[in-house]
């Protein structure tokens, strides 16, 4: 469905463009909202005036949303906050507090264009992203300290903690390394001595049943009587 912005709808069009959207959202959300208007002709004609004009605004907008994102890039807010000794937040720090120390220092911040995704619970120096229009962002550091200490001083504890840390980590994987021995990538281990083909082991001596006769020889049955003598 093809309807005509009213208004700028970000991520969606200008106000005087002409979108094409699905009925469900135009009719459920647009319209309800004046964002938008049925895309005819007269429509079209009566905002020609209103469309230009935005578009002046917009460019002026532009040129100052640029010179704050450029003077905010790389600043540094710190936050002072309530924690334990593992340096756990008893409460968070939201985005709204991190517009609100940026802008204390001068700079033009929204509490919207600070991209948290969630509240920081722990002390910390974070990299916060602050998005002032789909294409210009730029980043600022975030460093969360406990109630009563020093930021300078914080800060350098965090950078010899994070050095430790670090050397830690490369002695710990020096000595795995050194602790598992390298073994030649042709030798393997011999899964046993192979028995030579055609050799088997003897299973035993078979006993001899008996003692076997030459062929052709046969042990007399008995002796033969004679059948007598012929009469004369």
């Amino acid at each position: 469905m093809k309807v005509l912005l009213v208004s700028d709808v970000r991520k969606l069009g200008w106000l005087g463009d002409v979108v094409d959207v699905t009925n469900g959202y135009a009719r459920n959300f647009l319209f309800p909202q004046g964002l938008a208007k049925a895309a005819t002709d007269n429509n079209i004609k009566s905002i020609a005036k209103a469309k230009a004009k935005r578009a002046e605004e917009r460019n002026l907008e532009r040129k100052q949303l640029e010179k704050a994102a450029q003077a905010v890039s790389g600043a540094e807010a710190v936050i002072a906050a309530t924690a334990n000794e593992l340096g756990h937040l008893f409460g968070s720090v939201a985005k709204r507090d991190i517009a609100k120390n940026l802008r204390d220092q001068g700079f033009e911040v929204a509490d919207d264009v600070v991209m948290l995704h969630e509240h920081i619970k722990e002390v910390g120096t974070y990299s916060v992203k602050l998005e002032f229009a789909d294409d210009l962002a730029v980043s600022v550091s975030v460093v969360v300290v406990p109630e009563g200490v020093d930021a300078e001083a914080f800060k350098v504890a965090q950078k010899e903690a994070a050095k430790e840390a670090a050397k830690l980590a490369a002695e710990l994987k020096a000595q795995e390394q050194k602790a598992e021995p390298t073994k030649p990538e042709d030798e393997t281990k011999p899964e046993g001595e192979a028995k030579p083909e055609g050799e088997s082991k003897p299973k035993g001596k078979s006993k001899p049943k008996g003692k076997a006769e030459p062929e052709g020889e046969s042990k007399p049955k008995g002796k033969a009587k004679s059948a007598g003598k012929k009469e004369k």
